[in-house]
C-alpha cells in the first residue's frame, strides 16, 4: 500500500475491512491460471463460490492482520474460516434476492461519501487512494452495495422484530443498579467451539471432549491467542479471540455473570448456549470515567409558512412576536396563542431538558449561542421559523429517562446479537452446502 494509505488506514480500518475487494492483479492471466481461479471451492444451494473469491478474501484478511501486527493462523485454518464466512454471506444474498431487497445507486454513493467524510477526504481524494492501492472503484461500489444488502436483510429479519417491554426494562434496572455507571471495563478474549442445534448427543460429547482438551492446554500455560486462531469458530479467531475493551452492559449475557468473578489472566470454565461451548479469558480491567451530559432547558415558538403565509411573512410575524415578548408580554402566553408546534404550545412552548443531538442541528446551534433567559433572533429549520429562549443549563448524569433508554439499548442489543446468531445458524443448517476445498 502507499505511504498515504498506510497513514490513513487506522481511521478507516473498522469500516473498510468489511468491504474492500482484493487488489487488482496487473497483467494478463494465462488460460490455465484463469481455469484454476474459476475452480469451485464450495457450492451453496445452487450457486458456486470459486477459488478467486476465496483468494481475494484471504489477501484482504492477511493484509489486515499484517497492518495490526497480528500473526495469522496457519493458511489452511484461515482459509476454512474465510470460506465459512463467504458461505454464510452467500446464503444471505440468496435470501435477500428472494424477498426483493434492492439497494439503489444513490444509497451506495451516499454511504461512500460518508466514509470519505469520516476520513476527512474529498470523494475524489478517497477514490484516488483506493485506485492507487489497486482497488477498482466500481468493484468497491458493488462491495458496499452487497454489505448494505446484508445489513438491510438482518434489520428486516432480526432487528426490526426484536421488542423490549417495560417489564423487561424494569426488571433489568432492578437487577443491574450499577450497570449504567460502570466503574470497570474488561478486556476479554474468547473462543467458541460451535455445536449445531441439531447435533446428536455423540457430536455434543465430541465437542465437550475437545473443550476439555483445550482447557487442559490453557491451564498448562498454553497461549490463548494461538489456540484461538487454530480452533475457535468465532469471528474473532484470526485475531486471537480478542474482544477488546467492554463494560459490563456491553457484554453478551452469557459472559456478564462470570466476568466480574475472574481475575486478570484467569480463564473461565466452559459456558454453553445455542451456538456451542465458549471459553473466555479476562486479559485486564481498568476504571471507566463517568460521562456527564450537558443539557439545556428551553422553550420556543414556531411559525410555519403555508398557502396563506409566505416564508417572508412567517419570519416577519415571528419578529413581531419576539418584540412583544421583549416589551413585556409573557412568552408562555404568546406560545400558546401563536406557535404552530402544538405539542409544545400547550406547555407554553416548553420543550423540557434536551441534550446533544436531541433537536435538529440548526435549532441546537441557535440554542447553544444563548445565555439563560436570552431570546434568539428568528432562525429557520426544515420545520419553519423559530425563536428559542434558554431557561437553564445543567450537567446531568443518570436521569430516569437516560437510564431507561440505556437499558432498552442494552437489552435490545443483546437480543439482536442472540437472535442474529441463531438466525444465521438456522440459515446455515437449512442450506445445501458442499465443500470442495479439500480438492486443492
Amino acid at each position: 500500500m502507499t505511504a498515504m494509505a498506510n497513514i490513513l488506514f487506522p481511521r478507516w480500518a473498522l469500516f473498510l475491512l468489511l468491504f474492500l475487494s482484493p487488489p487488482i492483479i496487473a497483467g494478463q492471466s494465462s488460460p490455465s491460471s484463469v481455469t484454476e481461479l474459476n475452480r469451485i471451492v464450495a457450492v451453496v444451494n445452487s450457486e458456486a463460490i470459486v477459488l478467486s473469491e476465496l483468494n481475494s478474501r484471504m489477501r484482504t484478511k492477511l493484509a489486515e492482520l499484517s497492518r495490526s501486527g497480528t500473526k495469522p493462523p496457519p493458511p489452511a485454518v484461515l482459509r476454512k474460516k474465510i470460506l465459512d464466512r463467504l458461505i454464510i454471506e452467500r446464503i444471505q444474498f440468496q435470501v435477500s434476492k428472494r424477498i426483493g431487497i434492492r439497494i439503489d445507486d444513490d444509497q451506495v454513493n451516499r454511504t461512500i461519501a460518508n466514509i470519505a467524510k469520516r476520513n476527512e477526504l474529498e470523494l475524489r481524494q478517497f477514490r484516488e487512494i483506493l485506485e492507487r492501492d489497486g482497488y477498482k472503484f466500481t468493484v468497491f461500489q458493488e462491495d458496499i452495495r452487497r454489505q448494505l444488502v446484508i445489513t438491510e436483510l438482518q434489520k428486516r429479519q432480526v432487528a426490526n422484530r426484536v421488542q423490549v417491554t417495560d417489564r423487561e426494562v424494569d426488571n433489568y434496572l432492578a437487577t443491574h443498579s450499577s450497570t449504567f455507571q460502570p466503574k470497570r471495563e474488561y478486556r476479554l478474549a474468547h473462543m467458541l467451539i460451535a455445536v449445531s442445534k441439531n447435533a446428536s448427543p455423540g457430536e455434543v460429547a465430541i465437542a465437550r471432549k475437545k473443550v476439555k482438551r483445550i482447557l487442559r492446554q490453557l491451564r498448562n500455560d498454553a497461549n490463548f491467542a494461538n489456540i484461538a486462531k487454530l480452533v475457535s469458530d468465532s469471528g474473532q479467531a484470526p485475531s486471537g479471540g480478542d474482544l477488546g475493551w467492554r463494560d459490563e452492559s456491553k457484554l453478551p449475557r452469557l459472559f456478564a455473570d462470570i466476568v466480574s468473578k475472574l481475575e486478570p489472566g484467569e480463564i473461565s470454565e466452559p459456558l454453553r448456549n445455542a451456538s456451542g461451548f465458549h471459553i473466555i479469558k479476562l486479559i485486564a480491567t481498568r476504571d471507566k470515567k463517568r460521562h456527564v451530559i450537558p443539557q439545556t432547558k428551553a422553550r420556543h415558538i414556531l411559525v410555519k409558512a403555508s398557502e396563506m403565509t409566505s416564508d417572508a411573512d412567517a419570519k416577519t410575524r415571528l419578529e413581531q412576536i419576539r418584540e412583544r415578548i421583549i416589551q413585556g408580554e409573557d412568552f408562555k402566553d404568546m406560545a400558546r396563542s401563536h406557535s404552530d408546534d402544538r405539542g409544545s404550545a400547550i406547555k407554553g412552548g416548553n420543550i423540557g431538558w434536551v441534550g446533544v443531538g436531541d433537536v435538529v442541528p440548526k435549532f441546537e446551534q441557535a440554542m447553544d449561542k444563548l445565555q439563560p433567559m436570552e431570546i434568539s433572533e428568528p432562525f429557520r429549520t426544515q420545520f419553519g421559523w423559530h425563536i428559542v429562549q434558554v431557561l437553564d443549563r445543567r450537567k446531568h448524569d443518570g436521569s430516569d429517562d437516560i437510564r431507561r433508554a440505556k437499558a432498552i439499548e442494552t437489552i435490545r442489543g443483546r437480543k439482536i446479537e442472540e437472535e442474529l446468531s441463531a438466525w444465521l445458524r438456522q440459515l446455515r443448517d437449512e442450506a445445501y452446502v458442499e465443500y470442495r476445498l479439500e480438492e486443492e
